[in-house]
């Protein structure tokens, strides 16, 4: 059926590396701080304490160690795709190639939905955290300026949402290899202030403070787990600059990899520390590692940490809108978006319209659109995206053993089905808005796919009719 046409392997490499393929400019490092900056963000200064005092005490560490267990086996699978397909589009495009068009459409729509709402949110959590950093300054934004549209609060537009927004699309702008560049710096400081606080906090550590270290008993252990996942949630964007590795099949599974190793000694680290500071019950503050400082008088540290809380957020928001740019273009360059989505810049080999478009939806909807309520729709694109890929690990082994894979997910079929029963168990407990919400989205989607998506697509307009799926004859 041609709603299941699929491209192959030659095709998409030939697309990765013609006249409209992205610039080769990024190295192994680039792509491990890409997946830091993903995922260290508010998280680690605000997560850690609420997970700690509401569900798991002092075994938030085992919380986070399972929790990022479970990651890395999707991580795992993620990293055999992205070293044998280096092209743009994560798991939009390997669904391509293992299930077909109808279900790469699916998984794009799905992805614009993760990557549309989170920049949306954390632009939002940005603006607040930054509202609340000058704020203790003495400076104030008009209440009109100051949030989301809201009337009977006052507040018609989120400004400073609108300002970080329109500054990292500048950033993207300026191509990959110079954009690369500043978030490595930002994501370096980020971890040094990390660093900062683990070593001056750990003098102050008091070892009673992690008795009882098990207060909620196991099941607080993986109710704490269930919460952590989701701080981990952004890795997979490092996929989507494949297309930009100057060897993907070696610096792919090694950026994905030691992305999440870092983040997980990361997040294992402060949560030891933190309840070894302060009681875990006194840690249900919007802002525990700075609170904790303040408790021990190094408030000069916390500083600090306001600075790295401020870096963290604006990173996340870098590579989301990041992986939401390269997503636009992969989808536009098969043609089930309009096509000139995807032009490139001659110099820089940068999507400028894809960039443009991010930035359009992420100026509007955090600007004027209160998304707390739509922030689990982030966490629910993620998931399924997720267990699309670890299934195609395993379709794909059994229908195409003889692609060539520089980096091998272990022990298939378990890993993959580890990590698909993890984040399905993830999935049916979130709440019943969440689902439906989940349910119009991909009702839209599919009424686009058929409205224009279907008749536009490259594969379906091959002049000599075939798709790029059959073998090229000589």
């Amino acid at each position: 059926m041609e709603l299941f046409r699929k491209k192959s392997m030659d095709y998409m490499l030939k697309q990765a590396r013609g006249k409209k393929s992205l610039q080769k400019a990024l190295g192994p490092f680039d792509l491990t701080m890409l997946g830091v900056g993903a995922v260290i963000g508010t998280g680690i200064f605000v997560l850690t304490g609420v997970v700690a005092a509401q569900a798991a005490g002092p075994a938030i560490i085992l919380s986070f160690i399972f929790s990022g267990i479970a990651c890395a086996l999707t991580a795992l699978c993620y990293a055999e795709f992205a070293s044998m397909i280096p092209a743009s589009g994560s798991a939009y495009t390997y669904s391509y190639a293992t299930f077909g068009e109808l279900f790469a459409w699916v998984l794009g729509w799905d992805l614009i939905l993760e990557y549309g709402l989170a920049c949306s949110v954390v632009a939002s959590g940005w603006s607040a955290y930054f509202q609340d950093l000058v704020r203790g300054f003495g400076i104030h934004l008009p209440q009109a300026l100051s949030g989301a549209y809201n009337p009977a609060k006052g507040s018609y537009i989120d400004l400073m949402a609108v300002v970080v927004v329109f500054f990292l699309s500048a950033v993207l702008l300026t191509g990959v290899k110079e954009s690369s560049k500043i978030n490595n710096v930002m994501v370096c400081i980020k971890i040094g202030v990390i660093l900062l606080f683990l070593a001056v906090g750990i003098f102050y550590v008091k070892p009673e403070n992690w008795t009882p270290f098990m207060p909620y008993g196991f099941s607080g252990i993986i109710k704490g787990a269930a919460t952590a996942f989701l701080a981990y949630i952004g890795f997979d964007a490092v996929s989507s600059a494949a297309e930009e590795v100057r060897n993907p099949q070696r610096d792919m599974p090694i950026g994905i990899i030691s992305s999440l190793a870092i983040c997980i000694v990361l997040y294992v680290a402060v949560s030891a520390v933190l309840t070894g500071m302060i009681p875990y019950a006194k840690l249900n503050v919007g802002d525990p590692v700075a609170f904790a400082l303040r408790v021990v008088h190094q408030n000069w540290v916390a500083g600090f940490v306001s600075l790295g809380a401020i870096l963290g957020i604006t990173t996340v928001l870098f590579v989301m809108m990041y992986g939401q740019t390269r997503l636009f273009f992969a989808i536009s360059r098969d043609g089930l978006l309009p096509k000139s989505i995807s032009k490139l810049t001659e110099k820089t080999k940068t999507p400028t319209r894809s960039i443009i478009l991010t930035w359009l939806m992420a100026t509007v909807f955090s600007a004027v659109v209160p998304l707390n309520q739509l922030a689990e729709l982030t966490n629910i694109g993620t998931l399924f995206a997720f267990i699309v890929v670890s299934i195609s690990v395993i379709v794909l082994r059994k229908t195409r053993p003889d692609i060539p894979r520089s980096f091998k997910t272990p022990f298939v079929p378990v890993i993959p089905v580890l990590a698909v029963a993890a984040c399905g168990y993830l999935m049916v407990h979130l709440s019943k808005v969440t689902w439906i919400g989940f349910l119009i989205w991909f009702i839209i989607g599919l009424a686009i796919y058929f409205g224009y998506g279907y008749r536009h697509s490259e594969l379906g307009h091959r002049k000599d009719g075939r798709t790029p799926a059959d073998p090229v004859k000589n």
